[in-house]
């Protein structure tokens, strides 16, 4: 059996549950589709993890800019992306050719997300989710559908067992969540698999066909840097709520003329010693789509600009 090969039934933690409450049962199962006595077996040997909660309450996207940059933007994972890029370079141009993403915003998501497929996370997505759908009542709907969702996928994919993941449930190099793998993925080295841990090509045509299902502008800008007179017209959200236009009689001037009438946002990102403002555009917006900071966004579109210009040298 390959090791990436999972199914229902985990291995049972000395904490373990033989078996979850008849209520959640009941409700995953309505979920999920999968019978009450499925969603048991599927279920048993479960653990409720503590350290879960207090992962999901101290986030790296909760940190200023400056102190979120650099777990990001390092040498070591610009050298380790490139070579992730010559190494799958077929595959990046097949996947930016179908789905009209650019192969360094791919390779910069499986960068930031999982360091290029070597940390894909050390919580079993199973029990990641449960405890977060049953015991973390701020968004425990969200986590209860995506451990319905998992539920079904791993019926689906036949899974031995809980794959490991990131403490919110995400997986593989791109760090799907369920709902998402089932929406997304993509058997891209058609072997009749959807296989986001082993396989590169499966997992970089997945995130191409996500950034092209969430509306990738192809050669179209996503953020510039601008300064600013006098009160920054900072909105909350993530939404494109302005206009070039209407930034610059507001007092922003971004560093790269274009049309007055382009969708655009101005964002403010902490710095040690100020502020620096950058004007973000609709594909900035389609990154926040992956993940909803734009922290992460910033560092993902860094992350694919160094790769570009280095690649290209």
């Amino acid at each position: 059996m390959s090791k990436w090969k999972w199914g229902l039934l985990a291995l049972c933690p000395l904490t373990a549950l033989a078996q979850i409450p008849d209520d959640q049962a009941k409700t995953l199962a309505q979920l999920s589709g999968l019978t009450e006595q499925q969603v048991q077996k599927a279920m048993d040997g479960v653990e409720k993890n503590p350290k879960i909660i207090k992962a999901i309450t101290t986030p790296w996207e909760s940190k200023p800019w400056y102190q979120y940059e650099p777990i990001f933007i390092t040498q070591k994972r610009l050298d380790k992306g490139l070579a992730f890029w010559k190494a799958n370079e077929a595959l990046l141009k097949q996947a930016q050719a179908k789905y009209q993403v650019p192969a360094s915003v791919i390779v910069a998501i499986i960068g930031v997300e999982t360091y290029y497929g070597t940390h894909m996370g050390s919580y079993p997505v199973r029990d990641a989710l449960y405890t977060l759908g049953f015991y973390y009542p701020p968004r425990g709907s969200f986590f209860t559908k995506e451990l319905a969702q998992y539920l079904k996928l791993a019926h689906q994919q036949d899974w031995q067992q809980s794959p490991d993941g990131s403490y919110a449930g995400a997986m593989g190099m791109g760090q799907f969540m369920p709902s998402s793998y089932q929406a997304y993925a993509v058997d891209f080295d058609g072997d009749g698999k959807r296989d986001l841990f082993s396989s590169n090509a499966d997992a970089i045509g997945s995130v191409a066909n996500y950034f092209h299902v969430h509306g990738w502008q192809m050669g179209e800008p996503v953020m510039v840097s601008a300064s600013v007179k006098g009160k920054a017209p900072v909105t909350g959200g993530l939404d494109i709520d302005s206009t070039l236009g209407q930034l610059k009689k507001a007092g922003v001037t971004p560093s790269v003329a274009m049309d007055e009438n382009t969708a655009a946002k101005l964002f403010a990102f902490k710095l040690k010693d100020g502020t620096d403002y950058q004007v973000a555009f609709h594909n900035f917006y389609v990154i926040t789509r992956y993940n909803r900071s734009p922290l992460y966004a910033r560092a993902v579109w860094t992350l694919a600009s160094q790769l570009e210009q280095a690649h290209d040298q």
